[in-house]
């Protein structure tokens, strides 16, 4: 074993100081990279829950779109439906009235065909009548009236015909 009188002469002093040298460079360039990486990871994280964040608020927001859809669509479907109700009894009076309208034009109808039947009987009967009255008047003047009557007629008309010329 060899001893150096002082201990910078010594080798291994200077492999010690050069392997503490190297360390210290390598340990800085290690720590500054180490810390670049963790930082650059940190800057990561922070960007990922930025973006979850951004991501939670446009779900949030596309939740609250859908429900206001949703509640929209509710509503016209309502309103569709009291429309359709609205329509459907329109539709139902409509139909109603008409089949009373065609119900009383009908009614109608048979009422005058009825009017015209009992006019066309009466007319039928006032003309049997006639013809039987002017054939039995025609009997009875045949029976009763004599010439000498027909002679006391024809003057008492005659007579007459001034009194009911001034009467008219």
């Amino acid at each position: 074993m060899h001893h150096y009188e002082h201990f910078w002469l010594d080798p291994k002093f200077w492999v010690a100081v050069s392997f503490v040298v190297f360390l210290l460079l390598l340990g800085r360039t290690m720590w500054a990279k180490a810390g670049a990486a963790l930082d650059a990871r940190g800057a990561q994280v922070r960007a990922e829950l930025a973006e979850a964040v951004k991501l939670r608020e446009e779900a949030e927001a596309m939740r609250k779109a859908a429900e206001a859809d949703r509640t929209a669509a509710l509503r016209e479907a309502e309103e569709m439906v009291t429309r359709a109700r609205a329509e459907a009894d329109r539709v139902a009076a409509a139909a109603t009235a008409e089949a009373e309208a065609n119900a009383a034009r009908r009614e109608r109808m048979a009422m005058d065909r009825i009017a015209a039947a009992e006019a066309s009987a009466l007319a039928e009967v006032r003309q049997a009548a006639a013809e039987i009255a002017a054939s039995a008047a025609r009997s009875v003047i045949a029976e009763k009236l004599t010439a000498e009557g027909d002679a006391a007629m024809i003057d008492k008309a005659v007579s007459d015909l001034p009194r009911v010329l001034r009467a008219a």
